[in-house]
């Protein structure tokens, strides 16, 4: 008796062209599934380019607008703005100053943005204070350094700072100074003031990497030593699950992994274990490197972008907070498959 041969499989039929691919495809990306970072400097007229991330400025109050604006045209779903002071202080008093920069311009963007897109900012001290830690500093007492940053004392500023951009018309804060209880304090801080609408976006898994470089550039950070007693240790994957879970049971609407392309498989395992929606943020370095690598003809640009958020997407990523998000977006528009 002659054996039936066992037909080959054939996965490449669902590979034979352009609509077969398009039609079972897992992954896919949409405008609004992405979030536009923005840098506001205070004191300049004009776009000023940032070096280490060619392609980004800081924006002026007067060219933010024509910035929202373009987002808003081709889809991408909300803005991020982080501010850039003129100046500083121990406990960045620019960051609850209405008149500051950040607070000054989320008045600006809600004005250009209207309801075409979400305008989120950045709540975190590192950009106003002159050492460039996420809070409040307090002298050492065995943490092997000459200072620490002081967890509950940085609370108590991220309230006041989360009552003023909430009163600037800032719709989603991003939580991002990985203080412990940070998202509980601001809930309470939000709710009791009236502001119970206004959504929190906790960067739970925030790790102390090396791909934040060229972000410091951009918001000309007084950095002095590093994060590593408040952000995450980068060999730490469990880690990252407990911190998302902790600030789901605070109140968080949202909850980020940072950096995303070093980190799929937190981001993996944080989508997997969250009942809320889980965003992941593709840092400068990521920027940074593509965009070098492209532009000594290494890597086929468009490509490379469009290949690492859609990683970022596939590992479990609802949105991708990224600096290509208009640029994107309106490839997306225009029918990219």
């Amino acid at each position: 008796m002659t054996a039936t041969p066992h037909p080959v499989i054939r996965p490449r039929r669902l590979r034979s062209g352009p609509a077969m691919r398009r039609l079972v495809s897992e992954t896919r990306l949409h405008p609004a599934d992405l979030v536009l970072p923005v840098f506001v400097r205070e004191g300049v007229t004009e776009p000023m380019p940032i070096n280490s991330m060619p392609g980004v400025v800081q924006h002026s109050l007067d060219s933010l607008p024509a910035a929202i604006a373009e987002a808003a045209a081709v889809g991408v779903g909300g803005v991020m703005l982080f501010g850039v002071p003129e100046s500083r202080d121990a406990v960045g008093s620019g960051a609850t100053d209405p008149d500051g920069i950040l607070n000054v311009a989320t008045r600006v963007a809600r004005e250009a943005a209207g309801d075409a897109l979400v305008v989120q900012t950045d709540l975190c001290l590192d950009e106003f204070t002159d050492h460039g830690h996420c809070g409040v500093l307090r002298p050492s007492t065995g943490w092997g350094t000459d200072f620490v940053v002081d967890n509950d004392a940085t609370l108590e500023r991220y309230r006041e700072m989360a009552l003023v951009q909430a009163a600037s018309g800032s719709q989603l804060l991003g939580l991002s100074g990985m203080m412990d209880g940070q998202t509980a304090a601001v809930r309470e801080a939000l709710d009791e003031a009236g502001f119970a609408d206004v959504a929190l976006l906790a960067y739970a898994a925030k790790y102390a990497s090396a791909f934040y470089g060229p972000f410091r550039d951009a918001v000309e950070s007084q950095l002095e030593g590093d994060r590593r007693t408040y952000q995450l240790d980068p060999g730490n994957r469990r880690e990252g699950v407990r911190e998302a879970i902790l600030d789901i049971d605070e109140g968080a609407d949202i909850v980020m992994v940072k950096p995303a392309g070093s980190y799929l498989d937190v981001l993996a395992d944080v989508a997997a274990a969250s009942d809320v929606p889980v965003w992941a943020y593709q840092v400068s370095g990521e920027y940074a490197m593509i965009e070098a690598a492209a532009a000594y003809g290494w890597i086929d640009r468009g490509r490379a972008i469009v290949e690492s958020v859609r990683g970022i997407r596939r590992a479990g990523a609802d949105v991708v907070l990224t600096y290509w998000a208009t640029e994107l977006a309106g490839w997306l528009k225009d029918g990219l498959e």
